[in-house]
């Protein structure tokens, strides 16, 4: 059982409409090239490489969406921070990919 929530890109970008998740609460983990070549908009970039030395830019007193390219990655990183005492956590699943479809933009 994990220590975190999942949710589907459709659901994600509902919520961001409704104004239930900001932009800043989205942690996108992938590559920097990755998150050149497409990224939602006012998101945090940190690849996830560089998650455990940048701790210190991540609150847990709101909820963290936590987003890669496919899912794989977000799921690697909530294991990572849900160890670490971070219990307020979320794995967008199916990643960039699945979200840039629901735009019409073909991410891989």
């Amino acid at each position: 059982m994990s220590n975190w929530n999942t949710i589907d890109a459709a659901t994600l970008k509902e919520q961001i409409t409704d104004g239930k998740v900001a932009a800043a609460q989205i942690i996108d983990v992938r590559e920097p090239s990755e998150w050149d070549y497409y990224h939602i908009e006012g998101s945090t970039h940190i690849p996830m490489n560089t998650i455990p030395a940048r701790l210190d830019e991540l609150s847990d007193e709101q909820p963290l969406y936590i987003v890669c390219a496919h899912g794989v990655r977000s799921e690697k990183v909530c294991r990572y921070l849900a160890d670490q005492g971070y219990d307020n956590l979320t794995n967008v699943a199916g990643g960039m990919a699945a979200v840039s479809a629901l735009e019409g933009f073909q991410y891989d």
